[in-house]
């Protein structure tokens, strides 16, 4: 073994851990000692986000000790930050192996700061978390998730005092403070428990009104109370709440996916507990079936993500993917509170760069500015704040499956997004269509806008860099066409400029520094490249769009638009 991973076990053996932890170091020492140098070869990081990994024992792991100095160097980052005031934080956790353990122990080492903490008396959404820090006037706030990864991991996400996750300068600044606790020494394990206090149903009360003023047409909803709806929490927190605001939208006839219904860490019928898979949105497909449906809905577990099933014209259940289901959603918000004479001129909507056009279009044409801000739901949250005084927030949303509907908190919200997915349904099936027939409709209206995403490993030592040689080569010397189609513009989200590779001409992209380039072809087509910031992997986003004359013709221009799509990533040699 290293020497310095050597040191690192050796310090924790010796040290002020528990023995449990003692023990199961010496048990791997013995047994397999190849994950024992993978739990400790590197500190786990706390990043812009927060901690996420594979629970275990270890500096690389997700465990007391990883946690607890994470929480003793944000308290030191808020105590700095809000000198002279009694700081509050809100804490939640959803249901993963740990997850209790983990917020419990971010409780105490907060409360032995001197903190007051709000502690969720059991499992709940992260959206609620959002919402409870503004609704309690709290500075920050913790949830202990590590939202749809597999049952291995856990996380912990950060959050600042207007709900929303940490964003700069205070990311940079937590994880500074973060690094600087270097021994389990540093951290105040207890002592302070007096300052802490559960909280559970007055919350929940509060955040369920707040859900329910969202709604639009409250009195559709009375005519098609009826509307079959099957949901399932994927074993997670959406249990908790989205059952009870679908009733009190006045929702009469929900079905829960019972065999998914209990929350459980090990998620014992899916391979990932993520609705952007088929396989996790299987077992309730098969139930919306038997029932013959009009809507099925799924929540991660941590319930900030949805997806949804609807039945296509043939009555054959497809699934919406998260632009499909962001393109539906702005357009019900936008054109219903229109229709309800509830829209207000300065009204806004935002999305992110890598999510559909087709937005930006509806917007356009329904006279509403429209944002678009960089990948993550703090940046919509910054947004918000930034133009809060002067502008109204209506909508945001994301390709991956977010939704955030209105201001009362700032984080992407499945439980509001299922009750206003269900009201959408309901909206249609009052003029006697469906979901499906409204997303024809508006193609046929604004234009056929068709997506896909990739991502792409590059595995062993060399795969950053090869991620990064990639990059590279796209910034330095962007193709002259992709698929037979001239590149018109070159976003480059890490300089900050646009160029227009026909004229020269550059400009200005005022948004925060990212590693993303966007290709815009001149048919309407655009292409992002995206590499993670944490693993070796790089997504590529492609979005190509076309008239739609008619309803029938969609499956035509549809076979199209795919063809479209594969020629672009035969072309760019991404397969």
């Amino acid at each position: 073994m290293d020497a310095a991973i050597q040191e690192k076990v050796n310090s924790w053996l010796t040290g002020n851990y528990d023995q449990e932890t003692k023990d199961e170091i010496t048990r791997l020492q013995k047994e397999n000692p190849n994950e024992l140098t993978e739990s400790f070869y590197r500190n786990l990081e706390f990043g812009t986000g927060g901690l996420r990994g594979i629970m275990g024992v270890g500096t690389n792991r997700m465990n007391k000790y990883t946690v607890g100095m994470a929480t003793q160097g944000y308290a030191n980052y808020l105590k700095q930050s809000f000198p002279n005031q009694q700081v509050k934080v809100a804490i939640a956790h959803d249901s993963r192996n740990n997850s209790r353990f983990f917020a419990e122990t971010t409780a105490k080492v907060f409360a032995a700061n001197g903190i007051r903490v709000f502690l969720f008396q059991s499992l709940r959404p992260t959206p609620e978390l959002s919402f409870s820090i503004r609704h309690l006037g709290c500075q920050g706030g913790v949830v202990c998730t590590a939202s749809h990864n597999p049952k291995e991991y856990n996380g912990y996400k950060a959050y600042w005092n207007d709900g929303g996750q940490l964003v700069p300068p205070h990311d940079k600044n937590v994880i500074k403070e973060v690094e600087k606790i270097a021994s389990v020494d540093e951290v105040k394990w207890g002592g302070g428990e007096a300052n802490i206090s559960m909280i559970g149903k007055d919350v929940d009360e509060a955040y369920i009104n707040m859900v329910k003023s969202l709604s639009v047409y409250p009195e559709v909803i009375e005519k098609q109370h009826n509307l079959r709806i099957v949901y399932t929490p994927i074993h997670g927190t959406g249990i908790k709440l989205v059952p009870e605001v679908l009733q009190r939208f006045g929702f009469s006839n929900v079905h829960v996916v019972h065999e998914q219904a209990t929350p459980d860490g090990n998620f014992p019928t899916v391979v990932y507990p993520n609705p952007e898979e088929s396989e996790a949105m299987s077992i309730g497909l098969k139930k919306a079936k038997e029932l013959d449906a009009d809507i099925l809905l799924g929540t991660d577990p941590d319930a900030d993500r949805v997806g949804i099933g609807i039945k296509d014209k043939s009555g054959n259940w497809v699934l919406m993917n998260g632009n499909q289901t962001a393109v539906l959603a702005f357009n019900y918000m936008i054109e219903a509170r229109k229709a309800k004479g509830i829209a207000q001129s300065n009204d806004m909507v935002v999305k992110t760069i890598v999510t559909t056009d087709m937005i930006d279009t509806i917007a356009k044409a329904s006279g509403i500015a429209c944002y678009n801000v960089l990948t993550g739901f703090k940046w919509i949250a910054e947004l918000i704040k930034e133009k809060e005084a002067s502008e109204n927030y209506v909508i945001g949303g994301e390709e991956s499956y977010g939704l955030m509907i209105g201001s009362q908190l700032r984080d992407k919200d499945a439980v509001s997004a299922v009750a206003m997915l269900c009201e959408m349904a309901a909206y249609e099936k009052n003029k006697g269509r469906s979901l499906y027939d409204k997303l024809i409709d508006l193609y046929v209206q604004y234009g056929f806008y068709k997506e896909n995403l990739i991502s792409i490993t590059k595995k062993g030592m060399n795969g950053q860099k090869e991620i990064a040689d990639m990059m590279e080569t796209y910034r330095n010397n962007p193709p002259k066409t992709i698929n037979g189609s001239p590149v018109v513009q070159l976003l480059d989200y890490e300089l900050r400029t646009g160029k227009n590779l026909q004229t020269a001409e550059r400009w200005e992209i005022k948004l925060p520094k990212s590693n993303v380039l966007q290709f815009v072809l001149e048919d309407g087509s655009k292409i992002s490249a995206r590499p993670s910031g944490t693993e070796p992997k790089i997504k590529f986003y492609f979005s190509v769009n076309s008239k739609l004359n008619n309803p029938a013709e969609f499956e035509k221009v549809k076979a199209e638009l795919d063809a479209k799509i594969n020629g672009i990533i035969s072309d760019m040699k991404l397969k």
